[in-house]
């Protein structure tokens, strides 16, 4: 072929790589509401796979603005409120996910909106020192998902994410009695360690409470109160260090772990007596 044959061939591949260029351009200069509802959601699925979490999630509510009460729409609204969530914009994530819920309220997806909806509260469940609205929050949609949809894949999940935010409320109960114990306040320390004995007592912080409670009686020289706290911890944690160190510091002053006090605990022992407690 000939130099100028070769001129004539770069020429045409240039002018081929321009027009699809042009052409390419073009078509990205289309209104997105003149696309198909397809198109936007797969743009939306291209935005999320490449980290713009916050970009997709807008997109995503494109398809519902654009395309209402269609099934892409459908899609849309609960994989905005997935886009949402994954970008911890919770408030955006939860009210796509309530929409979802209002709409298609017997979806096979509204189990799994729910269980979103049940995240954004339980993922900002951080420090015990902090306020505990979300963890409130959490527990009440969690429950929703236990409940309402015992037969879907998320509610095993909702189960254990709901026993430990009550053990993360255990915490904070218990965090609070630590602090006013170490002060000398026995008595509004009583009252925290309580709430985890009666409210709380199938987390991971009830022998500790029990022990805590065996401590406070003993300091205010109420023995009764303390032997019967020692006792119930003894029936349910014998082999426990807590229980150890319970049963130190009664038989240190010569007492024993048993039913004595007429309160509270006197309840709570009688429960433990006859199985029905844990």
């Amino acid at each position: 072929m000939g130099t100028l044959g070769k001129r004539a061939n770069r020429f045409l591949l240039i002018a081929a790589v321009l027009f699809l260029a042009a052409c390419a351009k073009k078509q990205t200069e289309i209104p997105l509401e003149q696309r198909p509802p397809e198109y936007i959601f797969k743009a939306a699925e291209a935005q999320l796979a490449a980290g713009k979490k916050e970009e997709a999630a807008k997109t995503f509510g494109e398809v519902e603005r654009l395309y209402p009460y269609s099934e892409w729409a459908k899609r849309g609204i609960v994989m905005s409120a997935f886009a949402y969530h994954k970008a911890k914009k919770y408030e955006l994530a939860r009210s796509a996910a309530q929409r979802y819920l209002d709409f298609y309220p017997a979806d096979e997806d509204a189990a799994y909106a729910q269980y979103l909806m049940a995240l954004t509260y339980y993922d900002q469940i951080d420090k015990v020192a902090r306020d505990q609205g979300n963890t409130f929050q959490a527990l009440q949609s969690l429950r929703v998902v236990i409940e309402r949809y015992p037969d879907s894949k998320y509610a095993k999940s909702a189960a254990l994410k709901f026993d430990l935010a009550i053990d993360h409320l255990a915490g904070k109960e218990m965090e609070v009695g630590r602090y006013y114990l170490k002060r000398g306040n026995f008595s509004a320390a009583i009252n925290r360690f309580r709430v985890v004995v009666e409210d709380y007592q199938t987390t991971t912080h009830t022998p500790e409470a029990l022990h805590r409670l065996v401590e406070a009686y003993l300091s205010l020289g109420l023995d009764a109160e303390a032997q019967t706290a020692g006792a119930i911890l003894g029936y349910n944690f014998r082999g426990s260090v807590w229980y150890e160190d319970s049963y130190a510091l009664l038989t240190g002053k010569g007492l024993r772990p048993e039913a004595k006090s007429k309160g509270w605990l006197s309840n709570i022992y009688r429960r433990v007596i006859k199985g029905t407690w844990l």
